[in-house]
């Protein structure tokens, strides 16, 4: 039995929608994206995100279904935990830029200035 971890380039929450029809707020979406606002995540599983740096903020749908870019975000921290015995991962964001729908900001990794 190994420890399962998954690796996530950007992070990819839930349209705000979804909040309306059951899901935590913090898997969602903000109902409106701000610049410079501090919002919470919650994740299913035991997940690990670059922290020195801006990453993507995305829309899943599920099933890495993903949407372009959203926003650059920094994540400010990420916690792992138990919630009815499943792993968790929770944490805070800051948005630092909305991104249009025709710019490009990311190359691969990269943060594109």
């Amino acid at each position: 039995m190994g420890i399962q971890t998954e690796y996530n380039p950007d992070l990819a929450l839930r349209h705000f929608k979804e909040y309306r029809s059951g899901r935590r707020k913090e898997e969602c979406l903000p109902e409106r994206i701000e610049v410079n606002q501090i919002y919470d995540f919650l994740k299913k599983g035991q997940r690990n995100y670059w922290i020195e740096g801006e990453i993507p903020l995305l829309e899943t749908k599920g099933d890495q279904k993903l949407s372009r870019p959203l926003a650059s975000i920094v994540i400010l921290e990420a916690t792992h935990f138990l919630l009815d015995k499943e792993p968790y991962t929770r944490g805070k964001y800051q948005v630092i830029e909305l991104i249009e729908e025709n710019q490009i900001k990311f190359n691969g990794f990269a943060k594109i200035n």
